[in-house]
């Protein structure tokens, strides 16, 4: 009874929309639903099937593309169908559109970094030469942000401010009004991101400015709803950031509902922290714990966490190091480890395909410009390709030489992390010819001399220090040789560095002081004899290692991405 109720349904249907545009009174019957709302299915299906039977596949592109908006649960598998479709249509902007579109999913849906951008530069190479310049920007504006969750954000803003440039004279030009929402959703999220951008460099008033442009421009439509969640959630932000704990929250607590109706974790989990930040700042303890557990929460379920979250797992690790709970304080410090394993595996790929794959093909494409424009000019063809040449190898050359240091820079925070001060060998007691009570007495010197960091004396000797030692530099020597394994002066630089590297590396203060300054507050005479012996004992250059930890306590204090 049923099946005859819906078949009678669908053909009277098919009767009443006959001789009229079929396929956009269906589309107004089915946008009639929101997002992920199944019951749009009984248009979607009887579109789907009719434009089949018609091999219209310029239809069943935008249909499939359409359905993936309802579909809760299938949204990739209505992706794919959309690419086929566009691909048998042979519209190059269908099928970057929906290459795009896929990468949306993999990055909105599942914030999967890695087949989002294969998509979107797949999509790149469609729709950077598209009759229809919205995809151009579109796919753009999703390339600007992969730039700015890698922290470029000088590069990213350079995107979105192209993007910003062509969707906001469009939202107030003589065109479709459907043409004018997608524009004005277009404006809205890139002003979004570029407000992002510079919360990262904490340019305040700036980021105050343009928080109250996009609550201004936002059209009082449930259609933008989503989109003032985005500006109350960075205003909230911004309000941290100035230390209006109370004002951040109830931005916060507003943005939340429609990030939680659409299931956007990623920002659902930075709103949580940053909550979190504001109660405990407030000095509501217990209220900061629960919010940093959501994150935690979220972070299982989806596998996924921004590197400014990463602070939240520290907080967790505090809190039940200060309650004295060792088990918890396990379990989470085992959590920030996954989370640092996420995010390098993350920022190895997503780096190196975009320079790649990005990058290296404007770069091609700029020669290609040059070659069409000065065909004629065969003098002005060999200067660009040098120059173009010039600036590829500096371009590699420079790749390089970040991916070299990102790697020592990786390595000395493994070997951090593991360090432990050489433990002398029983053996070596058993076997050594010197005096067992001399033996004994120069055993307990040097722990003591190591555990009250007496090696950042400046201009220590030997000397010095066996007659601190009450003893001779005979027999200094000798043991150092024996038990340390090395001669005075590399005995006590190693000291030195080790204790350098890991204030720099644990020490937020000590990120902020000078090359010069560190090397005096750790013994050494001059910057470049520290700058010299760092790099040897730890391959990379102080400077270098400085700049890189500088730029990590930045990302965790800063804010980004959408």
């Amino acid at each position: 009874m049923i099946q005859k109720k819906i078949g009678f349904f669908l053909f009277f249907l098919t009767t009443v929309l006959q001789a009229q545009d079929f396929y956009s009174k269906l589309r107004n019957k089915y946008w009639e639903y929101d997002e992920n709302d199944t019951r749009a299915f009984v248009f979607v299906n009887l579109a789907i099937s009719t434009a089949k039977k018609e091999k219209n596949y310029a239809e069943l592109y935008q249909i499939y593309k359409d359905a993936i908006l309802f579909s809760p649960d299938k949204k990739l598998i209505y992706a794919d169908s959309s690419i086929a479709a566009a691909k048998l249509s042979k519209n190059e902007d269908f099928i970057g559109n929906s290459y795009m579109n896929k990468g949306v999913i993999y990055y909105f849906n599942y914030r999967k970094f890695q087949p989002a951008l294969d998509e979107y530069l797949k999509g790149y190479e469609y729709t950077k030469n598209a009759n229809d310049q919205y995809l151009k920007y579109e796919n753009l504006y999703h390339i600007g942000v992969v730039k700015s969750y890698l922290g470029y954000y000088p590069e990213a803003l350079a995107i979105f401010q192209q993007c910003l440039d062509y969707f906001e004279p469009n939202t107030r030009a003589n065109i479709h009004p459907n043409l004018i929402y997608n524009n004005q959703k277009g404006y809205l999220n890139t002003l979004h991101q570029i407000i992002i951008c510079h919360q990262s460099f904490r340019k305040d008033k700036e980021v105050q400015k343009l928080i109250n442009e996009g609550l201004n421009k936002i059209p009082k439509d449930k259609s933008f709803y989503l989109e003032k969640s985005y500006f109350e959630k960075a205003k909230g932000i911004s309000d941290f950031h100035q230390k209006k704990y109370d004002n951040a929250i109830r931005s916060f607590d507003l943005a939340l509902p429609e990030l939680i109706k659409i299931n956007d974790f990623t920002w659902i989990s930075v709103i949580y922290f940053y909550k979190g930040q504001c109660l405990q700042k407030l000095g509501e303890e217990q209220l900061a714990l629960e919010n940093y557990k959501k994150v935690d929460s979220i972070f299982n379920k989806h596998h996924f966490i921004l590197p400014e979250l990463r602070k939240n797992f520290e907080e967790l690790i505090n809190y039940y190091k200060k309650y004295n709970d060792p088990k918890q304080e396990l379990h989470y410090t085992r959590q920030l480890l996954k989370a640092d394993k996420l995010i390098s595996n993350d920022f190895k790929y997503l780096s190196t395909r975009m320079h790649k794959d990005y990058d290296e093909k404007a770069l091609l494409e700029a020669k290609a410009n040059l070659e069409h424009k000065n065909s004629y000019g065969k003098y002005l063809l060999i200067v660009s390709g040098v120059l173009i040449l010039i600036l590829g190898y500096a371009l590699y050359y420079r790749s390089k030489s970040k991916k070299e240091v990102q790697r020592k820079y990786e390595e000395l925070l493994i070997k951090i992390n593991n360090f432990d001060l050489p433990k002398e060998k029983a053996v070596k007691e058993r076997t050594s010819k010197m005096d067992s009570k001399l033996l004994k007495k120069l055993k307990q010197n040097f722990s003591e001399f190591e555990k009250c960091n007496g090696f950042l004396e400046k201009g220590l000797t030997a000397g010095k220090l066996a007659a601190n030692f009450e003893t001779n530099t005979s027999y200094l020597s000798q043991y150092i040789n024996e038990f340390k394994e090395s001669n005075f002066n590399t005995y006590i630089n190693k000291l030195r560095i080790g204790y350098a590297t890991e204030k720099i590396c644990n020490d937020k203060d000590w990120a902020k002081y000078s090359i010069e300054d560190i090397a005096e507050a750790c013994g050494f005479s001059n910057r470049q004899s520290f700058s010299n012996i760092f790099y040897e004992q730890n391959g990379i250059r102080p400077q270098d290692f400085l700049k890189m930890r500088r730029e990590e306590i930045n990302n965790i204090r800063s804010s980004k991405f959408s």
